[in-house]
């Protein structure tokens, strides 16, 4: 198996492994870092040996065994070991049950009541989603030494609250749901447009993401938030496909080849952002999936109901005041006012976008269409130095040789 399938596997299973042994042996803490190191030795020892008869049964009982080290080091972790771990530690490779997945338990412990919402989202990105704690710090725009004492002092206040392993029950839903979403929320992104790195589409991690919302919405079927971040995810990924070439250039919305769009993954989420909405209860993941459905049931980008889109964004803005979001209605006015509308709002994120690159490069394309293209080059120039994403800097390249062509 290619060092590149091992990698997928690892990625697949860590969740898995990781909700098994922190439930067998109650230790959220030590049980990540036995996993991480377990992790590691089948990094290291499966390409040469070959891949074990159950994979997932070699991590738990390697983990497990990495885990009892580390309490035979400390004397108190030792007596608890004495009195009742030896009897754990001998079955934990049996947990390896293939009807049963521990991912979503391991999913709402980490969106625990004692973790601040960052703390929380960071660990499950780390727990669950499977990033590094670098492609985690660009997430929040931190630096990475900052993420990882963040994640750090996570997994100990889980540890000191003795919280058991399993999912909560009646109002425990309530306070950790929203941290849920956004976290669900955030694995997807990154898979749906990398950070950083040569690759622009991580489809593990979305479709890792999609799952658990698939999950989280069987759930609670009747949360109109849930159905409406599932409906985000599906109505984004479908066109999955279309927005990268045969050499994996990133292809912007309006040049997709529409006809490769996955056509039921759009109609699965129109049909959940429209029962969601009939709810009337509109919560910020539902209008996101409704603005892509927009998007998504045009038959061409000329088609595309802006006015629409405009004024779903301005009641996004409303019930969730956020410079991205004023960003995209700047696009959206440009597309309706024209782009001087546009650029008269892009003004005011001066300060809280300052340097960021989706700035410059949304004012660099809203400049080319007002037909300033010296001032649109020297926008896309600073964009393409900002970006960390090598396609969209491929990209925007591309763009800035187009237009001096044109000049």
């Amino acid at each position: 198996m290619a060092d590149r399938s091992i990698e997928d596997l690892l990625r697949e299973l860590a969740p898995r492994v990781l909700a098994v042994v922190a439930r067998k042996y109650r230790d959220f803490d030590t049980a990540e870092d036995a996993v991480q190191e377990a992790l590691l030795a089948a990094h290291l020892h499966w390409p040469s040996d070959g891949l074990p008869d159950s994979p997932e049964a070699w991590l738990i009982a390697t983990a497990s065994r990495r885990l009892i080290n580390m309490w035979r080091g400390d004397d108190a972790r030792r007596r608890r070991e004495e009195q009742d771990w030896e009897p754990v530690a001998a079955s934990a490779a049996d947990e390896a049950d293939p009807g049963r997945d521990d991912t979503l338990q391991l999913l709402f412990m980490c969106a625990h009541p004692a973790l601040t919402p960052p703390s929380a989202i960071a660990l499950t990105l780390r727990a669950v989603g499977g990033l590094t704690t670098a492609e985690i710090a660009a997430a929040f725009l931190v630096p990475e030494a900052t993420m990882g004492q963040r994640i750090s002092r996570a997994k100990q206040r889980i540890h000191a609250s003795g919280e058991p392993f399993r999912l909560p029950s009646g109002a425990d839903w309530r306070p950790r749901l929203d941290a849920v979403l956004h976290v669900l929320y955030l694995i997807f992104s990154e898979g749906y447009a990398s950070s950083g790195g040569g690759e622009l589409v991580r489809t593990d991690l979305s479709k890792e993401a999609i799952r658990l919302a698939r999950e989280v919405h069987r759930l609670l079927p009747h949360e109109p938030e849930v159905a409406g971040l599932l409906a985000l995810m599906l109505l984004n990924d479908a066109r999955r496909d279309a927005r990268t070439g045969p050499h994996g250039q990133l292809i912007p919305l309006p040049e997709q080849d529409r006809a490769r769009w996955d056509r039921s993954a759009v109609t699965e989420g129109v049909d959940l952002v429209s029962a969601a909405l009939r709810q009337r209860a509109v919560g910020p993941y539902q209008l996101q999936a409704a603005i892509a459905a927009v998007h998504d049931e045009a038959a061409t980008a000329a088609e595309t109901d802006w006015p629409q889109i405009l004024a779903l964004y301005g009641v996004l803005e409303r019930i969730q005041p956020n410079p991205m979001v004023t960003l995209n209605r700047a696009v959206a006015l440009a597309m309706v006012d024209g782009p001087r509308a546009g650029l008269q709002v892009l003004d005011t994120l001066d300060g809280p976008l300052a340097g960021h690159h989706r700035l410059a490069a949304v004012r660099g394309h809203l400049l080319e269409m007002a037909g300033d293209r010296p001032a649109a080059i020297e926008q896309l120039r600073a964009a393409a130095a900002g970006t960390p994403s090598a396609p969209e800097m491929r990209y925007l390249l591309t763009e800035i040789g187009r237009l001096r062509d044109e000049t």
